[in-house]
């Protein structure tokens, strides 16, 4: 791996980050990148329990009856999908 020293120059570094992404903050979650990661989280609405669509921002874009259908909602917008709680 290479890493931008802050002085113009590269470095070589052996360290490897590994994430959680069940432990992904909000912030994280939008560096990964808006337009290529959507979440579903399970959400109520009007007393009916449904999948809410968001992008990595945290940005709502669509709410599915059921997690399948979210998650192929994704998939065909080319976007990859992730389940928070």
């Amino acid at each position: 791996m290479r890493n931008w020293n802050g002085d113009g120059e590269d470095e070589s570094t052996d360290t490897v980050r590994i994430l959680d992404i069940r432990q992904i903050t909000t912030d994280q979650l939008a560096q990964l990148g808006v337009s290529q990661l959507a979440y579903i989280k399970p959400v109520t609405v009007g007393g009916e329990d449904v999948f809410a669509i968001h992008a990595a921002d945290g940005t709502p874009m669509a709410v599915a009856p059921n997690r399948d259908l979210a998650w192929g909602a994704i998939l065909e917008h080319e976007m990859v999908p992730a389940f928070v709680n």
